[in-house]
């Protein structure tokens, strides 16, 4: 059974959709594509090209754009509509056209620093130039540091090691904050609350201590898609930042089903669990072969899930 057999059978089934308040339906959209900029790289283009990357996404090209323009922008597009390259590309085309200049990337998780990492090399790779990628981070060893200070083009670190471990020693990084040219920040929705207001004040630091090294860097914010992008990125910045809202990547059709528990106590109003609920469900979609994510609030109610659908095969 399909994913669409599987739906199909859901809608008739009264035992499940006594329990649904709403399904909403969003219909299928198509790419919109854009030509690459006539001023970036002809050796990027070509080793997108050689990719099967032919044409850009319209909210890439945009990206580009911005960058080439000196904006600082935010990217709130959802996730694998090619956001990497919304920063790759203008930074990779600044570093090509310049070897002097320089790029920091903060990741909140060192799991998106390596994805990361990989991403970038793999382009640097097929470019055959040598554009240095380096890691900073706690396992980063004292050997290794002094190289990245001297010769990382690109710097993938975390705002924790910024705070720690670069600006404190902003002396022992002349270099790259004399040539400072990109800030990319990926994943500003993490950043609220406390959290947040201490990136923040992190990222002001950063920015004065560029300063004082004669460099302005351009700030490049992604987001996963919320409801206020720019202003969440502007005042993490203290920036004004110009928002890519439109994304132009293709999107499938979706279903957004939304499923109330059904009631096991009627005097005290006593729902069935939301674990043993959730358990049924998934069980449906393993049994039909379609593949899926549960996300839980907490990793114990993931490893318990974990147990129970193993147990049911």
């Amino acid at each position: 059974m399909n994913l669409a057999q599987l739906l199909q059978h859901l809608k008739t089934d009264t035992k499940f959709t006594r329990h649904v308040t709403r399904w909403e339906v969003l219909p299928a959209e198509p790419a919109r594509h854009a030509p690459y900029p006539e001023d970036l790289d002809p050796r990027l283009v070509r080793v997108m090209g050689n990719r099967g990357i032919a044409e850009l996404y319209s909210h890439q090209a945009e990206a580009v754009r911005h960058a080439a323009a000196g904006h600082h922008f935010v990217v709130p597009t959802p996730t694998a509509s090619g956001k990497t390259l919304c920063y790759n590309l203008p930074v990779l085309d600044t570093i090509l056209k310049d070897p002097h200049a320089r790029a920091l990337y903060l990741f909140p998780t060192k799991a998106l620093s390596q994805d990361q990492m990989h991403e970038v090399h793999g382009i640097v790779s097929d470019l055959g130039v040598d554009i240095k990628t380096f890691t900073f981070d706690g396992d980063t060893p004292e050997t290794a540091r002094r190289a990245i200070r001297s010769s990382g083009h690109i710097v993938v670190t975390n705002p924790d090691m910024l705070h720690q471990g670069i600006l404190p020693h902003h002396t022992l990084w002349v270099k790259l904050f004399e040539n400072l040219k990109f800030v990319v920040v990926d994943e500003v929705h993490q950043y609220r609350g406390v959290f947040g207001s201490h990136v923040a004040n992190v990222l002001r630091r950063l920015r004065r201590v560029a300063r004082f090294y004669g460099s302005d860097p351009l700030f490049i914010c992604c987001s996963a898609t919320i409801a206020n992008p720019g202003e969440l990125a502007s005042r993490l910045t203290g920036l004004p930042m110009a928002e890519i809202a439109r994304n132009g990547a293709p999107r499938g059709q979706k279903h957004f089903i939304f499923y109330n528990p059904p009631v096991v106590n009627q005097e005290l109003g006593i729902r069935q669990s939301v674990l043993k609920s959730t358990r049924r469900i998934a069980e449906r979609f393993m049994s039909s072969g379609a593949q899926m994510i549960v996300f839980a609030r907490s990793r114990m109610r993931v490893e318990l899930l974990l147990t129970y659908l193993e147990k049911a095969g």
